[in-house]
């Protein structure tokens, strides 16, 4: 039920995600999963997709979809927009759904604003002829800002509604109705498509090298952080593994945030350096510039590289 990128092709294939066909409809910030159980038993020929940055809200939507037996839901942790980018097809989405986006009410971060041009823009070459997008907010001046972005793209038509009966069951809805807060709702309705093209991020094979030297302990390491136009790189900690070395580090992309492991191990040809056995991230040019960083961290320590592969 959770889509991991590592594990699948750019871009997937809904009918083997989903082992049927019908209409690919995708919420955005699905929160605690209460709106995709209440579209899964309105239309369960539709098949459900979520995005999520939130692992806690990730962690609670499964529950609540496996407890109430949804079984045509799909899940992704990260960025919508990595996921619309990646591994949605071109014109596979029939609708989508923003409920309650964060505002952004601070003019100076107005910028993380998802409905803005340039998501529009990518969304509008998802999205099938006619498509749709339904907004919903208690934020009147996002909503208007919202609107104003979807007219500048030029790709959709806006239509004022009232907002659908589901949505109005949902976590924060019921907070803000409670509130005797107003709802604002509309449909971003596809009218034309982006002539920019936007291609998958650029995968690799398996980075690692080959050292000779003695490692040093995890006690002498200390906090790395590498910034690049392509990817900042922290490596966190290191500890002792049974092998070697094993080190924490993050990898934050365009659109994609990855935890990853490495390690450094002794093997029968020298000090293996790459990433950890049984940790599959998606191997971005950030995952090798996270393994770079840690090779040059152990020739600094006196280990000498003898082969490379990144």
């Amino acid at each position: 039920m959770l889509l991991r990128p590592a594990e699948l092709p750019f871009p997937f294939s809904p009918r083997e995600v989903y082992g049927r066909g019908g209409p690919l409809v995708l919420e955005i910030g699905f929160g605690d999963g209460r709106f995709l159980v209440e579209l899964a038993r309105a239309r369960p020929d539709w098949n459900l997709l979520g995005a999520e940055v939130a692992p806690a809200s990730v962690s609670r939507a499964l529950r609540r979809l496996r407890r109430e037996g949804v079984r045509q839901a799909r899940l992704y942790r990260g960025d919508a927009r990595f996921l619309l980018r990646n591994l949605v097809p071109p014109q596979g989405l029939e609708r989508v759904y923003v409920n309650f986006p964060d505002p952004w009410p601070k003019q100076k971060h107005q910028q993380r604003r998802l409905l803005r041009v340039p998501f529009l823009e990518l969304l509008s070459t998802r999205l099938a002829a006619d498509g749709r997008l339904l907004f919903t907010t208690d934020h009147e001046e996002y909503f208007h800002f919202a609107l104003a972005e979807a007219r500048a793209s030029g790709l959709f038509a806006v239509r004022s509604a009232p907002p659908p009966p589901e949505t109005l069951r949902t976590k924060y809805a019921r907070k803000w109705l409670d509130q005797s807060k107003p709802i604002f709702h509309a449909e971003f309705v596809k009218t034309a498509e982006s002539p920019r093209e936007f291609p998958p991020v650029r995968r690799y094979p398996v980075p690692h090298a080959l050292m000779q030297g003695e490692l040093p302990p995890a006690a002498a390491f200390e906090k790395l952080v590498e910034t690049g136009p392509a990817a900042n790189v922290v490596l966190l900690e290191a500890w002792q593994g049974r092998e070697g070395l094993v080190v924490l580090a993050r990898v934050e992309e365009e659109d994609l945030a990855q935890e990853v492991l490495l390690e450094a191990r002794p093997s029968s040809k020298g000090v293996y350096v790459g990433l950890r056995a049984n940790c599959s991230p998606l191997v971005t040019a950030g995952v090798k510039q996270a393994v770079g960083l840690l090779v040059r961290w152990l020739q600094e320590r006196g280990l000498q590289t003898v082969q490379r592969s990144y």
